[in-house]
């Protein structure tokens, strides 16, 4: 296919009545990146992959995937995406093999040494049928059907719901390799842990707006971070209080804990013009950095979007 970015969206809007799902979308995302999608129950992330695949259409906007219009050329895109909803539903009375090659018919074939490969990988059964099966072993059956053709593009909603540990690990690895290929993986889920694992870039939704576009990088940078440092002898605040991006500083016996925002540099040149026996390093993750965006009322400014 072209080479053209994977996703783009341009002022894509959805409305229910006067429901707001989503509202003047612009995203950019390349091939060969894993890009994570943020946000709770509600926020929008559901719509955007179903918008943008064209299961549902826009009140106004466009996107493209792989540069072909998600509605003039839906049909040529179905065989260049992988894709697993947030509501998996699957054919219950059908074996998993069967259905998987159902869904290989659909796309003109596929390898099977690679299904047979994913099955080991996630450890699925697929000899039994679909209505025998947990929660999780259906997702995994999901997880295949989207794999198996080596698409393109991969947009999975929640694709980790029901998976034990080590599955999940497994299916991270997936990921990697995904886009160690150049192929591009959008990605949706409340495994804040996950994405932040895999994820290249992230995107935070509020409300059917996006708020922040970034690197996990460089989100982590931009977030409040705490550093304790143990002096040979006890301290004042007033070396840190006036440093560029310090937040809050706590002296506790020789020991001055700071939470601080932004580059250290500042921050290192104060402690050092003392005596720093020992320092510990509390890094933001993903976790914190989300929680901080939906405690403000206000949406963020968006960034690298």
């Amino acid at each position: 296919m072209s080479d053209a970015p994977a996703i783009v969206t341009e002022g894509l809007t959805k409305h229910y009545g006067d429901v707001r799902a989503l509202e003047n979308l612009d995203l950019t995302i390349g091939q060969g990146e894993i890009f994570g999608f943020l946000g709770p129950n509600g926020s929008g992330k559901t719509t955007t992959m179903r918008t943008i695949l064209d299961l549902i259409r826009p009140t106004a906007g466009t996107a493209k995937i792989m540069g072909l219009d998600s509605h003039e050329d839906s049909v040529e895109i179905r065989k260049h995406i992988g894709y697993v909803p947030g509501d998996l539903a699957l054919y219950r009375r059908l074996t998993g093999r069967e259905l998987l090659q159902y869904f290989a018919n659909l796309r003109g074939g596929v390898n099977w040494s690679y299904v047979d490969e994913l099955a080991d990988r996630l450890t699925s059964d697929l000899s039994r049928r679909i209505g025998e099966y947990s929660s999780g072993n259906r997702q995994k059956i999901g997880l295949i059907q989207a794999f198996m053709n080596k698409p393109s593009v991969l947009i999975l909603d929640e694709p980790s719901t029901g998976l034990d540990p080590l599955v999940q690990q497994e299916f991270q690895a997936m990921l990697r390799e995904v886009t160690a290929e150049g192929r591009t993986v959008f990605l949706s889920s409340h495994t804040l842990s996950e994405v932040e694992r895999v994820a290249d870039r992230v995107a935070i939704i509020r409300e059917g707006r996006l708020v922040v576009v970034d690197t996990m990088d460089a989100l982590k940078a931009k977030a409040i971070r705490t550093v304790t440092f143990h002096f040979g002898s006890p301290v004042a605040e007033s070396v840190f209080s006036t440093v560029p991006g310090v937040r809050e500083v706590d002296i506790v016996g020789s020991a001055a804990t700071v939470s601080f925002e932004g580059p250290m540099s500042g921050l290192l040149r104060a402690a050092t013009d003392h005596d720093v026996v020992n320092l510990t390093h509390s890094e933001a993750d993903l976790e914190e950095i989300f929680l901080a965006y939906y405690r403000n009322g206000q949406p963020a400014e968006q960034v690298g979007a």
